[in-house]
């Protein structure tokens, strides 16, 4: 592509960050009121048209006016985009990471809302994966005799809680022996092992538990859950408010999207420490053209990281939610690694 002219950089800037704030197209007239130079609405609309050819925009059926191109966001976040961090907003979050007594668990969910709350956007944060984790204690709490909670907790600190409701009287004893005999044979096996590693000891828990099959079930699936990937959403409503997904099927298809976990791990892998995949950078994985996904890796150790994510529509303010993403995760790695 041509480079562009000092007068189509700002026609093109200023049309990304007015169609950003506002959502509707943007005409010569509007561009009359925005830039901070003179010159007429036949130059403006030549610079337009030229800009279009380039692919950088694009005329939108129900309007005069244009709009960014995916190309035009990529060019704008690779070429224009100025970070904006704003005081108020380190202000908060300081507060929340100057709370060194969280657990990864904590922090990762924590920092799932923040992220949704402050860009009006949908969050994903993946913490990190299961096989560098292994398992250090089970607590199990009766509730009453057909209901219990169950508490996982690893080498990381990583906490799960799991109700189990049991359709049959199960007694106290048989809890207490079942607990006692998997904290024995599971302590130190790597979560995503546990499932495996349990089918081997059932026949011990046959031999000294009298409802074990109930038990044993119960705890495969709680097992299950715990080993899978921790994928944490948040904001997942704030979408409904974007006009990009007033049409309802394209909002079922972003909610479905938003729910396929294994999405997220593929769309996460990769070596980048910030990657931004705006519109059709993201066709490969998904079927919606104008979601963007923002991603910043954090590390918790020198073997285990998690990511930052944000979701929206390719019209979303760029240089503020990569600037706040950024920050957080440079703050989650201090509290882990003790900088």
């Amino acid at each position: 592509m041509d480079q562009l002219t000092f007068r189509q950089t700002k026609v093109f800037k200023t049309i990304v960050d007015e169609f950003i704030r506002t959502a509707e197209p943007v005409g010569s007239k509007t561009l009359l009121t925005l830039l901070d130079f003179n010159c007429s609405s036949a130059t403006l609309r030549n610079e337009m048209a030229a800009l279009e050819e380039m692919g950088l925009l694009e005329k939108t059926h129900t309007s005069s006016g244009r709009i960014p191109s995916s190309k035009g966001y990529r060019y704008y976040v690779d070429n224009l985009m100025e970070k904006q961090l704003d005081q108020k907003v380190v202000n908060a979050l300081q507060t929340v990471f100057d709370a060194r007594n969280m657990s990864i668990d904590e922090v990762v969910r924590q920092s799932c809302d923040i992220l949704s709350q402050m860009t009006n956007l949908t969050s994903v944060v993946l913490g990190p994966e299961s096989r560098y984790q292994t398992l250090q204690h089970i607590s199990l709490i009766p509730i009453n005799e057909r209901s219990a909670v169950a508490i996982f907790i690893t080498n990381h600190g990583h906490t799960e809680n799991k109700t189990f409701q049991f359709e049959d009287n199960i007694s106290m004893s048989d809890i207490t022996t079942c607990c006692n005999i998997l904290n024995e044979n599971l302590c130190g096996i790597a979560l995503n092992e546990v499932v495996e590693k349990m089918k081997e000891i059932e026949p011990l828990l046959a031999g000294k538990v009298k409802r074990h099959e109930i038990l044993f079930e119960a705890f495969v699936n709680a097992f299950v859950r715990f080993a899978s990937d921790q994928v944490y959403l948040s904001g997942q409503k704030n979408m409904l408010y974007q006009p990009e997904f007033a049409d309802i099927e394209k909002l079922k298809q972003l909610m479905s999207m938003l729910e396929n976990s294994s999405l997220w791990r593929q769309i996460g892998y990769g070596n980048e420490e910030m990657a931004i995949r705006i519109g059709t950078d993201n066709r490969e994985l998904m079927n919606i053209d104008d979601v963007s996904v923002i991603s910043s890796k954090f590390k918790i150790n020198k073997d285990e990281e998690g990511q930052l994510m944000v979701v929206g529509p390719t019209r979303m303010p760029y240089n503020q939610v990569v600037a706040l993403m950024e920050y957080m995760s440079q703050q989650i790695e201090k509290m882990f690694n003790n900088e």
